[in-house]
């Protein structure tokens, strides 16, 4: 049990908080085929806890869209119109960048039954 304590707080270091994102991605400091079976898993149950969060990020970013097209539509100013515009687009590319990291599970496990 100690063991698999000290490999999970160290999984917690392999993590680093992407600001943009709002959620801790995976900063590994050694390449994944070098990690014993017992680190790759404790940063497999780190990565399942953090991407149990992205579709709650994504609902947020989600909501920040659905208010802006709604200043949008009434908005009559051409500058703010495009600042607006250029806002719901950075919001649609962190969507778009969570997505990405939700399917990252998949990935490894595919390095870890390859190299197991």
């Amino acid at each position: 049990m100690g063991e698999w304590v000290n490999e999970r707080s160290w999984a917690d270091g392999q993590f680093a908080l992407d600001g943009r994102l709002g959620i801790a991605v995976p900063r590994l400091t050694l390449p994944w085929e070098r990690l014993s079976r017992e680190k790759q898993a404790a940063v497999l149950a780190k990565w399942e806890t953090i991407r149990g969060r992205i579709p709650d990020r994504i609902a947020v970013f989600e909501e920040r869209i659905r208010k802006k097209q709604i200043d949008l539509f009434e908005e009559e100013d051409f500058a703010e119109s495009c600042r607006l515009n250029s806002e719901i687009a950075e919001l649609a590319s962190r969507i778009n960048d969570l997505n990405i990291w939700y399917r990252t599970e998949q990935d490894f496990e595919e390095e870890t039954r390859r190299h197991g």
